[in-house]
């Protein structure tokens, strides 16, 4: 019984680490950009967009479908970095038990 309390411990000190990392998660912000950085967008941890930055050249009459796929090109960007960070920081979190598969962990 002594490896189940061990065991068991270690489970609630991860548990513990999967909070402290969701908590910093909410707050981490990225940014993507496009377009030699003529269009950057931010995104929260939650993936909500918190910002966007157009440099001015790009607001001439007829650059409608080019803002649209720069844009989409930027959220592409600042999406995949997020998901990099979320995906490290679980792996972090989750320590030695990062690689057992257990249910409902994504890592």
């Amino acid at each position: 019984m002594k490896d189940l309390g061990s065991l068991m411990k270690q489970a609630q000190a991860m548990q513990e680490k999967l909070a402290q990392a969701q908590a910093r998660l909410a707050e981490l912000t990225v940014e993507g950009t496009s377009g030699g950085g003529m269009v950057k967008l931010t995104l929260r941890g939650s993936g909500e967009l918190a910002g966007v930055e157009l440099d001015e050249s790009l607001l001439a009459p007829g650059e409608g479908e080019v803002i649209a796929d720069l844009m989409i090109a930027a959220h592409a960007d600042a999406k995949r970095k997020l998901d990099e960070k979320q995906a490290e920081m679980m792996r972090e979190a989750a320590g030695p038990l990062a690689g057992m598969g257990l249910p409902g962990l994504k890592l």
